[in-house]
C-alpha cells in the first residue's frame, strides 16, 4: 500500500479497532479500574500503537512478506500496550501482580480480537 492509501484507511481502521478492543477491555480489565479508566484504555492504548502498526510498519516491511509484517505488528501492539498500561496504572497496583497479569492477558486478548476481525475483513476484501 502507498502512504496515501494507508492514511485513507487509518481513520476507519482506528475506529473499528476501538470498537472491537474497548468492549473487551471494559469487560475484562480488573475491577480495581473504574469503568471510565477501562474505556480510556481502549481509546488511549490504540491511539498510541495504531499509528505505528498502520502507518509506519507497513512501510518498514514493504519488501517483506505480509506474514513478517503481521508478526512484527501483532507482537509490537500488545507488548507496547501492556508496557504503557503498566507505566500508567500497574506500578500503583496495591494488590500485587495478580491483577496486572490479568490486565495484560486482557490487553492481549483485545488485540487478538481486532486482529481476527481484520483478517476476516481482509479475506473478504472489505477494505
Amino acid at each position: 500500500m502507498t502512504p496515501s492509501e494507508l492514511w485513507r484507511f487509518f481513520p476507519v481502521g482506528y475506529l473499528l479497532t476501538i470498537a472491537i478492543e474497548t468492549p473487551v477491555l471494559v469487560v475484562g480489565l480488573s475491577r480495581r479500574h473504574a469503568v471510565s479508566r477501562r474505556v480510556l484504555a481502549g481509546v488511549w492504548l490504540t491511539a498510541c500503537t495504531y499509528p505505528i502498526v498502520t502507518l509506519v510498519l507497513p512501510l518498514v516491511f514493504v519488501n517483506s512478506s505480509r506474514n513478517v509484517y503481521l508478526l512484527a505488528a501483532e507482537v509490537f501492539a500488545p507488548v507496547m500496550e501492556c508496557l504503557l498500561f503498566w507505566m500508567a496504572f500497574g506500578s500503583k497496583d496495591p494488590s500485587g501482580n495478580k491483577t496486572i497479569r490479568r490486565d495484560f492477558a486482557v490487553i492481549v486478548i483485545a488485540n487478538l480480537a481486532s486482529f481476527a476481525v481484520g483478517e476476516v475483513l481482509n479475506y473478504w476484501e472489505w477494505f
